[in-house]
Order: structure tokens, then sequence, then C-alpha cells
């Protein structure tokens, strides 16, 4: 069985001369069917950078991502859309939300244009808002709602199409603790299903790390798979060392 997930020797660079800037630096992994795999690090060093390619959004300035067994970075613009729309459920860290549509709209457009429509777009979500606390919300607009609330939303509508695959960029930064559970035990239930074949989460939330299968640690646009027990530990000694 193929890995659905395969990043091999990708980069990403930016400007160009003497101002280019190499946000993502020859990254390779895979990530296989039913993992939950977490990437860490620093602001700017190239996370939001490298979902983005993975989600199909921007295109590597050299390397290959293979997602299901299609080489997508060759795909036309129009084929990546269509193949993103398919197969990739993306958690923007900004939300993304349409703000001239409510809650319930915003969700079923998604899955409109993957062609649910009528009760089963209905049915969806509502299931979805029942499991996220978000029926209350049902008919308000993104601007009338709480950044934990539109966080929430923004998780609801990537489910939707039940994807192939997550990508999560700072699920949880703008959720208390328990709804932060709430949406992690949700999107490790779809991979457990099977609905979703993996779930990717860009985060700097290392509670996030328990239920991580693998953690990768990215620093100036380079990736390496570190040891999540080895990573809380340092954290549990920087949180009790006496200040300076």
């Amino acid at each position: 069985m193929s890995s659905p997930l395969v990043v091999h020797d990708v980069s990403k660079s930016f400007g160009s001369g003497d101002s280019t800037v190499r946000a993502v630096d020859r990254v390779s992994f895979q990530v296989e069917e039913g993992e939950v795999v977490v990437i860490i690090g620093p602001s700017g060093c190239g996370k939001t950078t490298l979902l983005s390619m993975l989600g199909c959004l921007l295109r590597p300035t050299s390397g290959e991502i293979s997602i299901l067994g299609e080489e997508v970075t060759g795909l036309s613009e129009r084929r990546r859309a269509r193949f993103r729309l398919r197969h990739i459920g993306f958690v923007f860290q900004s939300f993304n939300l349409i703000s001239a549509l409510n809650a319930t709209e915003n969700v079923e457009i998604a899955l409109n244009l993957a062609g649910v429509a009528g009760t089963a777009a209905r049915r969806r979500v509502s299931g979805l808002f029942d499991l996220l606390e978000l029926t209350p919300r049902a008919t308000m607009r993104p601007n009338d709602m709480s950044g934990g609330e539109q966080q929430r939303l923004a998780i609801a509508r990537a489910l939707a199409n039940r994807p192939d695959i997550i990508l999560a960029d700072e699920p949880t930064a703008s959720l208390d603790s328990h709804a932060g559970r709430v949406v992690m035990e949700l999107m490790q239930s779809a991979v457990r299903a099977g609905e979703t074949k993996s779930l990717i989460v860009v985060t700097h939330d290392m509670r996030i790390l328990d239920v991580a299968n693998r953690v990768l640690a990215m620093e100036d646009g380079v990736v390496r798979e570190v040891d999540a027990a080895t990573i809380r530990q340092a954290q549990a000694n920087q949180a009790g060392a006496p200040g300076l």
C-alpha cells in the first residue's frame, strides 16, 4: 500500500537575486495511512509555507509532492484546485470564512462544490455543528462569532467532505482547553474511522503532541523527526526552571 502523502526534496523560495529567501529547504518525508503527524517549530520557520504546498495552494520551487499516488506539483491550477476540493480538508490559521454567509452556509458551500446538496448536506452540517457545539450559532455570520467559534466553524468546513487528508494550521490557537480537546478528538476520530487517511497538524500547542504518531521539528526551512517524549520533557524542564 502506497503512502497517502510523499514529500521528496521539496524547496520553496521567494524573491530573486540577493533578496531570495528559501522558506522551505529540501524537505523529504512521508505520511502513512492512519497517522497523525505534528509539525512544530518557531514562527517564521516555514511551517505554513510547507503546509500550503501540501494542500496544493502553493507550487514548490523544486521537488515533488505525491498525494494518494498522484504527483500534484505538475498539475495545472485548475486540476490542482479540483484535486484539493476532492481530497484535502484545510484548516487555515486565519479561518478564511466567507463573511457574507452565515455559519451553516459557510459549510454547505464546501459540500455543494463537492456535489453534496439538499438533505444530505443539511444532515452533515447538523451533525458537525452538534459535535463542535456550534448549533446555537448556525444562522450567525462569522463576524458576529468569537474567534473560538470561527475556528470551530473552519474545522467543520474542513471535515465536511470527509477528505482523504486533513491539513490543520494551528487548529487550537483560538480555543480554550475544552474546545481544543473536542476538535482534536473529532479530527482523530475521522482518521481512526477511516474517513480520513492522514492528519497533519502545524502547531505551537505542545498538548497536541499527545495525539501524534510522529513529530517533525522545523527550523530555518529544514525538517527533522524528533521524539515527542523528549520534546515534552524539555518543555516541562523549561517551565520549571527558575527565572533569571
